[in-house]
C-alpha cells in the first residue's frame, strides 16, 4: 500500500501544473474513481477540511488520504511523493527562470498555463456543488451559496479591492446560516 501510495500521489505532483487547486480534480480521479480509497461525500468534506486547514491544500489532502489508508507512515509518504516533483522541479526553474522570462514565448506560455490552471479550479467548484446539491436537502442552498459568494467575490475585484479569502468563507458560513434559520420559520 505505502509503495501504491507513493506512485499516485507522485503523478499528482508531477503531473499537476497550476498548484493545489489544479490538483483537485487529480487527486478525486485517482483517489475515488479509479482507487475507491474513499468516497465522493468523503472527499467533497476532506476537501473541505483540506482548504480550512493551515497549509497547502495538495498536501493536506494526500496526508489525509494516506494516513486513512495507511496510518502515519501512509501520510508521510503520500505527502513527500506529492511534494517531490513539484520542489525539484522548482528548484530546476528558478536556475533557469530570469534568463528565459526575456523571450515572448515563454511569457505566452505562461499565460496560457494561468488561463487554464483557472479553467480546471472553476470545474472543481462546479464539482462540488453538483456533490453538495446531490447530498443536500434543501436543493437551492448550494446554488444560492455559490452564487451570493460569486457575486461578492466579482463586485470586489469590479472595485479593484481585495479581500482575504477568509471573508469569502465566512460570507458562504453566514449565507448558510442564515438559510438554515429561515428554513426553521
Amino acid at each position: 500500500m505505502l509503495l501504491e501510495l507513493f506512485i499516485e500521489f507522485l503523478k499528482v505532483g508531477g503531473l499537476t501544473i497550476g498548484g493545489g487547486y489544479a490538483m483537485i480534480s487529480i487527486v478525486k480521479e485517482i483517489c475515488v474513481e479509479k482507487k475507491h480509497w474513499i468516497e465522493e461525500e468523503e472527499f467533497a468534506d476532506m476537501l473541505t477540511i483540506s482548504e480550512s486547514t493551515p497549509g497547502p491544500i495538495a498536501i493536506n489532502m494526500a496526508t489525509y488520504i494516506g494516513y486513512k489508508k495507511a496510518g502515519i507512515m501512509g501520510a508521510v509518504v503520500s505527502t513527500i511523493a506529492v511534494v517531490f516533483i513539484p520542489m525539484v522541479t522548482i528548484y530546476i526553474f528558478f536556475l533557469f527562470i530570469k534568463g528565459a522570462m526575456k523571450y515572448e514565448i515563454i511569457k505566452n506560455a505562461f499565460l496560457g498555463i494561468r488561463i487554464a490552471v483557472s479553467i480546471v479550479i472553476i470545474q472543481v467548484a462546479i464539482d462540488m456543488i453538483k456533490v453538495e446539491i446531490k447530498n443536500s436537502n434543501n436543493k437551492k442552498l448550494p446554488i444560492s451559496i455559490f452564487l451570493i459568494t460569486v457575486l461578492f467575490e466579482v463586485l470586489i475585484l469590479f472595485f479593484g479591492i481585495h479581500i482575504n479569502t477568509i471573508y469569502i468563507i465566512i460570507t458562504g458560513f453566514i449565507i448558510s446560516f442564515i438559510f438554515l434559520m429561515l428554513k426553521k420559520l
